[in-house]
């Protein structure tokens, strides 16, 4: 079998001090040997002869001359294939296209990889609408990545139109919560949300829509872009040595000695759109829409300053009481979110 430049570089260098000048340079392609030499206790000599033999070997490359160089890493590989939807099988993606590409990686890794596209290609298969789907994979140093992309109606707008939204941007909050699908004779709804909590970013682009999703230690973001796509485009990154597994990701949002998708966490700021701050009733409903799918909710006050007393009365104490037996757990709020859901749950 023929070694990937990166398979072939880690047999000459240490894994420790690949994946290091790597993460350096991803961080910041400018000061690299200094940097390197600074975080190895190396010669500054010493570190650009270990960048020299990255550039040699295809890992990396430069541009410019001295203190002005800036490196880059290289993919190790990329494919890409068009794929007409009709007949089409998940399962042939992966084993013809994307297999090959991480199959040397750690099990727990391709696991997650073998889960995460076979979904997003599902997804496009029985919902998008679209004659084709287009499916992309490279692999470098660090990382791999994969998008998915079709030309259909577009899943925002989809689901949009399903439960009769007042807005796009209220879909990815009810993507968020998961257990949401527009075909569930088909479908559980878990797709997307599970995928999301297993890959270091995933991103879905659609319409004049961006859903990011950094990790589980970043807030979710919506982002607004001046010019709508058509169709969707889901983008999914992995550390090539991450240790996440998915059953973990899957027990996270279980019930003890079960396996029912029983807990979710909801970031309260998708709520939120831009220049509103949460202070109505209809905010708070538009929140807890389908909470009573779920037995324990958290409720992520991430990037969320202040409440008003109206949103934090109709969430923690009218919706609460009409729901005694679902357990929602506040957590990451500021001094004046904390105040303002005790006073409505202890009004004086």
């Amino acid at each position: 079998m023929t070694l990937l430049p990166i398979e072939m570089t880690i047999v000459n260098m240490e894994k420790s001090k690949l994946v290091l000048i790597c993460r350096l340079i991803a961080e910041n392609g400018q000061s690299v040997a200094a940097r390197l030499a600074e975080k190895s206790g190396i010669s500054r000599q010493a570190a650009s002869a270990w960048l020299s033999r990255l550039k040699k070997d295809g890992i990396i490359s430069s541009v410019g001359v001295g203190r002005g160089t800036l490196y880059f890493i290289l993919d190790t590989v990329r494919k890409n294939a068009s794929y007409p939807i009709r007949g089409l099988s998940e399962d042939n993606v992966w084993r013809e296209l994307c297999a090959p590409v991480v199959q040397d990686l750690p099990k727990n890794v391709s696991g997650i990889w073998h889960h995460g596209i076979t979904e997003m290609v599902n997804n496009a298969i029985d919902h998008s609408g679209s004659d084709v789907v287009e499916v992309s994979i490279k692999r470098n140093a660090i990382y791999t990545e994969c998008t998915v992309s079709d030309m259909g109606e577009g899943i925002f707008l989809k689901i949009q139109r399903a439960m009769n939204l007042y807005d796009t941007r209220e879909a990815i909050l009810e993507l968020a919560k998961g257990k949401f699908t527009t075909d569930p004779a088909n479908h559980s709804g878990e797709g997307i949300f599970f995928s999301s909590k297993m890959f270091d970013n995933f991103i879905i682009r659609s319409d004049a829509l961006s859903f990011i999703h950094l990790g589980n230690d970043h807030p979710d973001v919506l982002l607004t872009r001046e010019a709508a796509a058509k169709g969707t485009q889901v983008t999914m990154r992995l550390d090539n040595d991450s240790s996440r597994t998915s059953k973990e990701v899957f027990d996270k949002f279980a019930l003890p000695e079960e396996f029912s998708f029983a807990k979710t966490i909801v970031p309260v700021r998708l709520a939120q759109h831009e220049g509103e701050t949460l202070v109505s009733r209809s905010q708070a409903k538009r929140l807890t829409r389908r909470f009573e799918r779920f037995q324990t909710v958290i409720v992520d006050f991430t990037s969320v300053g202040e409440i008003g007393q109206a949103f934090a009365d109709e969430v923690f104490r009218v919706f609460a009481n009409a729901h005694p037996t679902i357990k929602m757990v506040p957590i990451k709020m500021t001094p004046s979110v904390k105040a303002m859901i005790r006073r409505v749950q202890h009004p004086t």
